[in-house]
């Protein structure tokens, strides 16, 4: 057995292919996610990943739906996520494959 110490991953990220991780594997990641309310988040979006999401506490609006506690989410590639925190949110959040192919895109103000 091993332990580590969740205070030590990398942004709530604890399963994927990345250094910190408490399980390394390159078919899936999965986290633990903190948001504030009001927190601001670059619209983005990913060109393979399949990202799996369950709000554990909190409220948020997500592509123009409000989204809340026990609500699952799935994005696929090439939607755009959009998050605004309506609540604080506590979140468990899967991405499969596990990779970096994230593109931001830029509010134009």
């Amino acid at each position: 057995m091993k332990i580590f110490d969740f205070n030590t991953m990398k942004g709530g990220w604890f399963v994927g292919d990345f250094d910190l991780s408490a399980y390394k594997t390159d078919l899936f990641e999965v986290a633990f996610k903190k948001h504030l309310k009001n927190e601001v988040w670059n619209p983005h979006y990913h060109t393979d990943v399949i990202e799996i999401n369950l709000i554990i506490n909190g409220k948020m609006k997500f592509q123009n739906k409000v989204l809340q506690k026990n609500d699952i989410f799935v994005v696929y590639p090439y939607e755009i996520s959009d998050p605004e925190f309506i609540e604080d949110c506590e979140m468990i959040v899967v991405k499969t494959p596990s990779k970096n192919d994230k593109i931001d895109i830029i509010k134009k103000s």
